[in-house]
């Protein structure tokens, strides 16, 4: 290796120390940071590739000079590291590897495990209605969240609605009830469902348990693709009725003939073997991608679900790395490829995909390794699958297109926020706006919270909410120099002693670009003096201030600089974009603040629990200290000044709400 690395002896030595061995490897910078975590069939070799070739200013040489620090983890085989890499890309998403949020939340049908009754004579009638037990009937309801083994669970499904789509139509083919325990209990007389014919009425013994059961049977046969068996068994039971005369029987069976022969109509994808299977149409545009997931259950197309992959740019050039040079991928492929990957850990997969790009057989073999069975891609399809495909292609590209849409109306807005306000910011990207809004109801559960904006998005996972104390309540000033000066004072701490220091501050502990305070002059200059304070750049505050009326477009913008007041047109992006980040502001504190004030107000309940305070009591109490915050902050004395408030009872009181 060259003698010129920018890299420590320690580090080279480590890479050439490494075993010809099939591995996971994970690259981490100064902070401690991870940068990409990659495999390889030799641990060697392809990490000996990253530091003996110049990659000059590419996306992996930039990448390539942050690493300071290496860990390796030796596998025996190749899809061992595959599967390795990807369970720790989806835990640890690194910076440079192609990434897919951990959205596997899907729904499900479920239908609750029956509970046999105890063998009895047939009841019919009023004896049933008196007896029946919900645990004897089966429900079937929209579900989402852990499985339990007792249970039948169908799916999953892509959507909400799909799953609402199924329990609609196990109510109109099989008349499966969808109420609550509690309800189907407490039933006398059927419910409108039964009188839509939505439902059979187990409740009040309309139909037997043994009945209802075979009902079951065949939903659960519908829903895994037996639909052409049962309506071939139910037109028989319908005929052996007419024969022996029983009309009433024969003609319920009829309908219920009737709608599955529609629904079978409406969805029949019977031309084909599988029943399960995953269609999977990727596409890539504008640095942008977009992966369109199918699903079909039962042999039913259940509709599909867009999912798009973060940093494709960045991890672009190191995947093609990966790659064997004999036998290159496209960027759709590598993208297909990490979805797969990624996408299948934890969840059960069919055993057939159908996907628009080829994938590496490797790759299946793991996938088959992971979840015990034969796992088959089919890359040209013909007949039904190719529908199937052509649809997901269809619905991929149109998902994408309104991605770069939004983003790009999204980017015009940061760009003409930037223009407007002369901001010293050289990358869109890198914007960082932080905005501050407080909450109350008069003066009760105080709460502020501080929004991120930043890459053109709201940032969530970096928003804070900042519960206040030890200010007058209602005093919006004090609350707003109290989270500024939380908020900040490490940063200029940090800042200060980084310049004393010669060094430049942590990532950690950056300052943002703008700093947007909701309010007029009196926050502004209550900003100004906490920035002021801190030795901090008071050109970075700006004022949101409510025009003529409080209407929405008629803000203006309020500057701590002494620059004089802004008021941007209606139309202007600008404004839209602080707007968006304001109201966001404004719905977090809200919701934080009804959190906690419910919380405090649930205290009452402790209050009311204490023995010896009854609701004569409770209300001096509360009159006298305001509210039950005040009770809980005034000492036994304070107490004990209430009429009717004993010294016991008064330090009874104390030690309970403290």
């Amino acid at each position: 290796m060259s003698d010129a690395s920018p890299h420590s002896p320690a580090l080279l030595h480590e890479v050439a120390s490494l075993p010809n061995l099939p591995g996971v490897y994970r690259y981490f910078d100064a902070d401690g940071a991870l940068l990409y975590v990659g495999k390889a069939n030799s641990l060697k070799k392809r990490v000996s590739s990253y530091f003996q070739k110049n990659h000059g200013g590419t996306r992996i040489g930039h990448m390539v000079g942050k690493i300071v620090r290496m860990e390796t983890t030796v596998v025996r085989s190749e899809a061992e590291a595959l599967l390795l890499e990807n369970n720790l890309i989806k835990t640890l998403q690194p910076k440079y590897n192609i990434l897919f949020r951990d959205d596997k939340s899907y729904p499900y049908l479920k239908m609750t495990a029956a509970v046999a009754p105890d063998a009895q004579p047939q009841q019919s009638g009023a004896q049933v209605a008196h007896g029946a037990q919900p645990l004897h009937f089966s429900r079937v309801a929209y579900y989402r969240g852990g499985v339990e083994k007792k249970h039948h669970y169908f799916g999953p499904y892509p959507s909400a609605w799909a799953v609402k789509e199924a329990v609609l139509l196990m109510q109109k083919v099989f008349r499966l009830r969808t109420c609550e325990d509690s309800v189907f209990s407490n039933r006398t007389r059927p419910c409108l469902l039964y009188q839509i014919k939505r439902c059979s009425g187990p409740c009040v013994g309309h139909i037997s348990a043994a009945d209802y059961a075979f009902d079951v049977v065949n939903a659960q046969r519908f829903l895994q693709g037996d639909a052409q068996d049962v309506l071939h068994e139910l037109e028989a039971r319908m005929m052996a009725h007419a024969e022996r005369l029983e009309f009433e029987q024969a003609a319920e069976l009829r309908n219920q003939v009737a709608a599955l022969s529609n629904v079978l109509h409406q969805q029949s994808v019977d031309n084909v073997s599988d029943r399960d299977v995953d269609i999977l149409a990727v596409k890539v545009q504008g640095g942008r991608a977009c992966v369109n997931l199918a699903m079909v259950r039962g042999g039913r197309h259940l509709g599909d679900r867009p999912y798009f992959p973060a940093q494709i740019e960045a991890a672009a050039s190191l995947d093609a790395e990966e790659a064997d040079a004999a036998n290159p991928r496209s960027m759709e492929r590598r993208v297909l490829e990490a979805f797969l990957a990624q996408h299948y850990i934890g969840i059960p997969m069919p055993g057939v995909l159908v996907i628009s790009e080829p994938v590496d057989k490797s790759l299946l073999e793991a996938l088959s390794e992971q979840h015990g069975i034969k796992v088959n891609a089919l890359h040209q399809p013909r007949e039904q699958r190719r529908a199937w495909l052509d649809m997901a292609e269809t619905n991929a590209a149109l998902q994408l297109a309104r991605l770069l849409s939004e983003e790009g109306s999204q980017q015009a807005r940061t760009r003409a926020l930037v223009q407007a306000l002369d901001l010293p910011v050289e990358v869109l990207e890198e914007l960082r706006i932080e905005c501050f809004d407080i909450s109350h109801t008069a003066g009760e559960a105080t709460q502020a919270s501080c929004v991120v904006f930043s890459g053109h998005a709201m940032q969530s996972a970096q928003y804070r909410r900042y519960n206040i104390e030890g200010i007058t309540p209602g005093d919006d000033y004090a609350a707003m120099r109290q989270v500024l000066t939380r908020r900040y004072s490490k940063v200029a701490q940090a800042h200060e002693q980084a310049r004393l220091q010669g060094e430049a501050p942590s990532k950690a502990l950056r300052m943002p670009d703008l700093v947007l305070v909701d309010g007029g002059r009196g926050q502004v200059s209550m900003a100004r003096e906490v920035f002021a304070g801190l030795g901090l750049d008071l050109g970075l505050i700006v004022g949101v201030e409510k025009g003529e009326g409080r209407k929405v477009g008629l803000e203006e913008l309020v500057f701590a600089d002494g620059r004089e007041k802004v008021a941007l047109p209606p139309d202007s992006a600008a404004l839209m974009l602080v707007a968006q980040i304001r109201d966001e502001a404004h719905r977090f504190a809200i919701t934080g603040m009804r959190q906690k004030r419910a919380k405090v107000r649930l205290g009452g309940g402790e209050l009311e629990s204490i023995a010896g305070v009854g609701p004569k009591r409770r209300a001096r109490l509360l009159q006298r200290f305001g509210g039950v915050r005040g009770v809980a902050q005034a000492s036994a004395q304070d107490l004990a000044s209430v009429e009717g408030i004993s010294r016991e009872l008064a330090e009874e009181i104390y030690r309970a709400l403290r």
